[in-house]
């Protein structure tokens, strides 16, 4: 996967265009988003991919024109419905761009409530062309608060959007106690403990916290990049979740389901760097024997003979070329490597992380689970 002839130049700016995928669950309010989002213009012109217009409920006083199939914001955003397959919607909508016809800056692609995000990150990696001109830039799940948690014990298809997430948003706060919420946004925590959970307040949300999720992008920051690939601040507890907030709140909790259940997520630190063969042996057994069960990995590695390090990512058996963070200072040269999987038990992650553990000094090796569920 990653090797020492992967490192050598590379354009100083990426200009792919970014891809951020929108999921959610039936009723979460990915409609609102996306009207917050068109009805913006900081962000610049985005064109915006939905199944079915009757689905997204766009705010028509917000559209400007109707061409081609094409709806035109006032904003300067663009929106389309899925003609035939996703690949061949973006790929017109990138030649109609190139030809002059239309103006975007980015792409959002907003799934079914049942939709399984994988197979949409890995047609934006397995088309040619695709590849070629678009780059995963992160993606969104809007979670109910209100009704999140029923959600959750009946549709394990919310528990896979969920953990795929890099950025979840909760919705519909407004509507229920803090203490609801705060329980919520722990189990959240629990199936993804590296996505960062916000709290957007209708009329106060900046769509600009949707870009720039994904570490995998050249020019990274350094601390964007370990964060991406670290555990995410647990959630806190508002204390005056009780009815006066002078007595200390009790802690939340739920009881896991079978559903949260089959998600499982760990991490590994290693301390010096890698051979290349080791780490590319470790993923090609683990995508070997468990493919179709990793909902994601990722990380920062360490090779051996190489000054920078790798930023990698991958969805099942599908992965992104990896980018050396050539901007990397100072003397941490620890490689930091996160798995979310379905239907591994704890030990199995334990032990595939294990080939990685034998490679490394004795004394110079620190592995820390970020979470599992036996």
């Amino acid at each position: 996967m990653i090797s020492q002839a992967a490192y050598g130049a590379e354009p100083n700016k990426d200009r792919r265009i970014p891809v951020t995928v929108l999921t959610g669950f039936l009723g979460a309010g990915k409609t609102t988003l996306l009207n917050a989002v068109l009805s913006e213009t900081s962000s610049g012109k985005i064109a915006v991919i939905v199944n079915e217009f009757g689905e997204a409920g766009l705010d028509h006083d917000l559209i400007e024109s109707v061409e081609d199939e094409i709806i035109l914001m006032q904003s300067g955003c663009l929106c389309c419905s899925i003609r035939g397959d996703l690949a061949g919607t973006i790929a017109d909508l990138i030649e109609r761009r190139d030809d002059g016809f239309l103006r975007f800056e980015r792409i959002i692609i907003e799934t079914t409530g049942l939709a399984d995000p994988a197979p949409i990150l890995q047609t934006l990696l397995i088309d040619p062309e695709l590849a070629r001109t678009t780059r995963m830039d992160g993606l969104v799940t809007v979670v109910d608060a209100a009704n999140g948690s029923k959600t959750l014990d009946a549709q394990f298809e919310a528990v896979s959007q969920v953990a795929m997430a890099d950025l979840i948003l909760l919705s519909k706060t407004d509507l229920i106690s803090a203490k609801v919420t705060d329980a919520l946004s722990m189990r959240l925590n629990g199936l993804n403990p590296t996505a960062r959970i916000e709290r957007p307040v209708a009329g106060q949300f900046d769509p600009k916290q949707l870009w720039g999720l994904s570490g995998l992008r050249k020019g990274v920051r350094q601390e964007d990049a370990i964060a991406w690939t670290t555990s995410a601040p647990e959630p806190k507890i508002d204390p005056l979740a009780n009815l006066s907030g002078l007595s200390k709140p009790k802690p939340v909790s739920f009881a896991p389901t079978p559903h949260d259940t089959r998600i499982s997520s760990a991490s590994i630190v290693l301390d010096t760097p890698i051979k290349d063969s080791a780490f590319d042996y470790w993923l090609d057994t683990l995508i070997a024997l468990k493919g179709p069960d990793i909902l994601r990995v990722k990380g920062i590695v360490f090779l051996e003979g190489i000054d920078v390090p790798f930023v990698f990512h991958g969805v099942q058996h599908i992965f992104d070329p990896p980018v050396p963070l050539k901007n990397w200072i100072g003397d941490d040269r620890r490689s930091r490597i996160v798995v979310i999987a379905r239907d591994l038990t704890r030990p199995e992650l334990q032990r595939s992380l294990d080939m990685l553990r034998a490679h490394q000094p004795k004394t110079g090796t620190k592995e820390e689970v970020l979470l599992g569920h036996d």
